[in-house]
């Protein structure tokens, strides 16, 4: 393993939350001052069987193999709940198109049968769509979903332990429903003349996101301004950041973190999985009161004027996914655009 880098990302071990009580102490200690301090670090012995990776890294890779008549079967336009495939440079980061495709998938729930009082970010809830030619994904996706929402609910909790918050500060925010988001993700090789923006320069919108990466580097951290670190792939570890819903919960203490990837070179590529965990759509989220002691830290939630955080989740949601997926906004969202 590969610590070389943990002076910039630290690297967590999260059996000591069940270690003794010292070595729970420790990694409490751990989490709160990566999250302050840098906003990303790196999960070990996390307990996610290493062959249930293997299988999604491997399934993920036999998606992107399908032919291209077969991927946009599952096209998101498909999907007004922002679901299903996206081709390289469909997605837009701070209006620069993403050179990568992937494939969206959420929790899968019967759509909310709509009518007039009802808002618009309640269409965002339904079914994903999945390829007729891989069968043996969605009950393999399905089950990882399971696992990491469980997986990050334990982290979440740790997070309001660590901020001498009761533990189940965070449960009301996600409830039975949180916002469960899979993103598989393929970067082709990109050529030196062309634009490297894999992902462009931007903060995660939800509570924790994780990231299983392949041997490819390519993520990049701003640990400070204008200075960008590598989170170098360490084989059978997540790398985990904050999203906006806790920094803004914790009114800044806990810190969003802007980061990037950099397409690779051509002739190679890198995958990526990801797994969001964000509050229930319906939700909204308060500022915790935090003891004094870091209460007197805390900066305040960083905000872009030209993207304000919304305290309400699904329209904080739900402008995101407009402002990503231009078409799909204009083919099922017309009704509530500005134009």
């Amino acid at each position: 393993m590969n610590h070389k880098i943990a002076s910039s990302i630290p690297v967590l071990d999260l059996s000591k939350l069940a270690g003794s009580p010292s070595e729970r102490a420790e990694f409490l200690h751990a989490l709160r001052v990566a999250a302050r301090d840098i906003g990303f670090f790196y999960l070990i012995n996390h307990g996610v069987d290493h062959s249930l990776l293997a299988q999604v890294q491997n399934q993920s890779r036999a998606f992107f193999s399908l032919p291209t008549q077969e991927k946009e079967q599952v096209a998101m336009i498909h999907s007004p709940h922002f679901r299903g495939y996206n081709r390289a440079a469909s997605e837009r980061t701070r209006g620069q198109p993403d050179w990568r495709e992937q494939f969206d998938l959420g929790a899968e729930r019967l759509p909310i049968r709509q009518h007039d009082d009802l808002p618009a970010w309640t269409r965002l809830q339904g079914p994903n769509q999945w390829p007729a030619s891989l069968p043996q994904l969605k009950p393999l996706l399905l089950r990882w979903q399971q696992v990491m929402t469980a997986m990050s609910l334990q982290i979440l909790r740790a997070f309001a332990e660590s901020l001498d918050l009761p533990a189940d500060a965070f449960d009301p925010l996600y409830g039975d429903k949180p916002n469960e988001h899979i993103k598989l993700i393929r970067y082709p090789g990109r050529e030196a003349a062309q634009s490297s923006q894999g992902v462009g320069a931007h903060k995660d919108s939800g509570f924790l996101s994780f990231l299983l990466q392949d041997h490819q580097k390519g993520l990049q951290v701003e640990v400070a301004d204008g200075q960008w670190v590598d989170a170098l792939p360490i084989e059978g570890a997540f790398v985990v950041n904050i999203g906006e819903l806790l920094e803004l919960a914790t009114n800044g203490y806990l810190r969003a973190t802007v980061h990037r990837v950099i397409a690779p070179a051509a002739g190679e590529e890198r995958l990526s999985i990801a797994f969001f965990l964000g509050a229930r759509l319906d939700a909204v989220v308060p500022v915790f009161q935090l003891p004094a002691e870091l209460a007197a830290q805390a900066n305040g939630p960083e905000s872009d004027p030209q993207n304000p955080l919304l305290r309400d989740v699904g329209w904080n949601y739900l402008k995101g996914r407009l402002r990503s997926h231009p078409d799909v906004a204009e083919r099922y969202y017309a009704d509530i655009l500005v134009s």
